[in-house]
């Protein structure tokens, strides 16, 4: 995955207006370009505008309700004032906040529906909802609809910072909004100077049917001698992002991703979900869309989500989740991921640079990912400097395509320092367990206590040139396996509630991950004594683990 920067959501946001389109101030087109005419208005006003209204009333209340959105640019919105659109309604135009608007954190301006159901804002060759270098804004429960040049270039809901004087906005918060037929669902820009947004938040939306991705942040060029990021404190919750299908004619960049956080440092991405996004992605595209992901990113949270049915079009990618370059104390936890066409979870990086560092991926689940890609397993490390990175309490199942091709629980590239892989639970139908390139030493990658677990006679490990048809005799090979010299690593039946392989075809089919029996219930290595690592408190499902904890992802349901 090699990240692009989209430079087409920022040209949308700093073009001069056109009349028809809303402003939150009246613009003149004169000689000398864009020139905002103030408007003063009353604090703490709220307009309306409804299909049934009239531009000539004063839009103070339902029954006098503006008619358009085009009548509605003539007012500059302050901090506490409400923009409502009546519920169920459409609007043609776009609304948009500038820099002498909103801008109080803590009184911020509301744009938003009323009466019954969701008004809808059908933007025509433009963002639906432009926010340019202000905040203090809430946007919620609209919906946001583009059309074919809409599709082509703009954000749906676009916030972007350029101000000469720099500095990150405080507060937008987007809730119940709905966003399709875009290039980008949401997007949310910096440029040069330190621009960027903070304590954003972002919950309970729907991105479909987009082009490019269902919600992205960004911001100017990483600098890994001095890093910096546009944005922060970001919370993403309960946003479903699916069918962003990507553009077959991109093909120098990746297109179809649900959810990128991207420029970004305190980041929670929570309860949400990417699926059925990149079916149309470029076959010829150098790198290719992933479900959620980050990169220049720091100390990120990606947690109790599910990515299903991502695609790629090229060679690449497709995956469910991932750590992508410049990426440092960020974490990857208590997901799933399942028929994904690449990995389920990775970490890479194409920079050495030492900037992807002391990442975790713990406690997920992924279920016959690699669908398109299986050389690249349910699980994998790869690119040319990956520090750091530990990987544990992981439940990983991958089983053989139709075609008979199968892909390995654990891919392994060259490129890794100081990476562990430990407690984890790899069961495959006979394709590799592991498949690690040659010249991995214990220095680069060490695995110990995983549990590695095949059909009776079909044992398999491939380590470099090497292969391995038991785990005495790797472990002999290797130096892989050993804990202060003394053997580790098992190959017990999980006893996996769902029978040896479960199929997963939702995200209610979790449970069938989860042991009914004991075997690997406390079998794990003791992280916090061994390594100083912390273990986590709670498994997969929320129960509390133990010391020591299991060897996966789950314990016993009920245990």
């Amino acid at each position: 995955m090699i990240p692009v920067r989209r430079n087409t959501v920022p040209a949308a946001v700093r073009r001069c207006t056109a009349p028809g389109v809303l402003t939150a101030a009246i613009v003149l087109l004169g000689a000398s370009g864009c020139a905002a005419t103030p408007h003063y208005a009353p604090s703490a006003s709220t307009y309306y505008v409804s299909s049934r209204g009239d531009d000539q009333n004063d839009g103070s209340s339902p029954g006098q309700a503006w008619r358009s959105l085009a009548r509605a640019e003539r007012v500059a919105l302050e901090p506490g004032d409400r923009l409502l659109l009546e519920g169920g309604a459409r609007f043609t135009g776009t609304i948009t906040l500038n820099g002498d608007e909103a801008g109080r954190a803590d009184q911020p301006v509301v744009v938003g529906s009323y009466g019954e159901g969701r008004a809808t804002v059908e933007a025509e060759g433009s963002p639906g909802i432009s926010v340019h270098n202000t905040a203090g804004v809430e946007i919620r429960d609209l919906t946001v609809k583009g059309d074919r040049a809409a599709y082509a270039h703009d954000g749906g809901i676009n916030l972007y910072a350029d101000r000469p004087d720099g500095g990150k906005l405080d507060r937008v918060t987007l809730s119940h909004v709905r966003v399709s037929g875009f290039r980008t669902g949401i997007a949310v820009g910096g440029a040069e100077k330190g621009n960027g947004f903070k304590n954003v938040t972002i919950r309970e939306a729907k991105l479909y049917g987009n082009k490019d991705v269902g919600l992205l942040t960004y911001g100017p060029e990483f600098n890994p001698g001095q890093p910096t990021y546009a944005h922060e404190e970001f919370n993403v919750s309960d946003v479903d992002a699916y069918r962003n299908t990507g553009d077959p004619g991109a093909d120098d960049r990746h297109t179809g991703d649900g959810i990128i956080l991207g420029a970004v440092r305190n980041a929670t991405v929570r309860g949400s979900s990417a699926h059925d996004n990149g079916s149309r992605s470029s076959g010829e595209a150098p790198s290719g869309p992933v479900g959620i992901w980050a990169y220049d990113a720091k100390n990120v949270v990606l947690e109790h989500n599910t990515a299903y049915r991502n695609h790629t079009g090229s060679k690449v990618d497709g995956a469910g989740f991932g750590f992508d370059e410049n990426v440092s104390d960020s974490t990857i936890q208590y997901n799933l991921a399942f028929h994904n066409d690449g990995p389920g979870f990775y970490a890479y990086t194409r920079k050495t640079n030492g900037a992807h560092t002391d990442n975790t991926i713990r406690y997920n689940i992924t279920s016959d990912d690699g669908r398109k890609l299986p050389r690249f397993g349910g699980l994998a490390v790869y690119g040319h400097d990956v520090r750091n990175l530990r990987i544990y309490q992981n439940t990983v199942v991958m089983t053989a395509l139709e075609n008979g091709k199968s892909g390995p629980a654990l891919r392994l590239m060259d490129g890794e320092k100081g990476v562990t892989v430990r407690n984890n639970l790899f069961v495959t139908d006979g394709s590799p367990l592991a498949l690690a390139d040659g010249g991995l030493s214990t220095k680069n990658v060490l695995l110990q206590g995983n549990n590695y677990r095949a059909p009776q006679e079909q044992w398999a490990l491939q380590w470099g040139d090497h292969a391995f048809t038991g785990i005495a005799t790797w472990r002999k090979a290797t130096g892989q396996e050993r804990v202060d010299g003394r053997p580790s690593g098992l190959t017990a039946d999980p006893c996996f509630t769902g029978g040896t392989l479960p199929s997963v075809t939702s995200a209610a089919d979790a449970r069938l991950f989860a042991p009914d029996c004991d075997a690997l219930a406390d079998k794990g290595l003791d992280l916090r004594k061994l390594f100083g690592i912390d273990p986590g408190s709670v498994d997969y499902f929320g129960q509390r683990v133990g010391t020591p904890p299991p060897v996966g992802a789950a314990l016993p349901q009920g245990d």
